[in-house]
């Protein structure tokens, strides 16, 4: 999976869980959480969502690495290989 297709699962699992976001402005080192308004439950149902659409495992004690729209390309990336 390449990091552009990366993105787009990521942007559209985004606004399906902040519907009232446009993820598709966040930059590579934005916050995800601070620059769309997302709450922490909401957070957590997007990595899980990201989990059951990929197929990847991200367990809590990785949560921090995901924070930006870069650490998480990267991370998912990681864990697509």
């Amino acid at each position: 999976m390449t990091e552009a297709e990366i993105k787009t699962v990521i942007f559209q699992l985004l606004k399906q869980i902040a519907p009232d976001t446009d993820p598709s402005t966040l930059l590579p080192n934005d916050n995800i959480r601070d620059t769309l308004g997302i709450d922490s439950f909401d957070a957590l149902q997007f990595l899980v969502a990201l989990d059951e659409k990929l197929g990847i495992e991200i367990p809590e004690q990785d949560y921090g690495k995901t924070a930006t729209l870069e650490e998480l390309v990267a991370y998912v990336g990681s864990k697509m290989k």
